[in-house]
């Protein structure tokens, strides 16, 4: 993802530490799971909204916690089953 003028990787600002949430995907820094993040946005929230109510995330923190989902949607695999 573009931010400005250089390319963003979601690697940069999330995280998977066994120490932190059981190891679920979260914000460097923080106790917020990526999983609250897309959930908000799912449920209508602006980038706007998440910041002003979590005013340590930043733009890219919500940018890179969409990113991680669609990267790990689009690396899932998914086997029909048999009948």
């Amino acid at each position: 993802m573009k931010t400005g003028t250089t390319f963003m990787k979601w690697q940069e600002r999330i995280e998977l530490n066994p120490a932190v949430l059981n190891g679920k995907p979260i914000i460097k820094g923080t106790r917020l799971a990526v999983e609250l993040v897309v959930e908000l946005v799912a449920n209508g929230w602006s980038e706007a909204t998440i910041i002003e109510n979590y005013p340590t995330l930043t733009r890219d923190d919500v940018r890179a916690c969409l990113q991680y989902a669609s990267t790990t949607l689009r690396a899932e695999k998914v086997y029909p089953l048999k009948a």
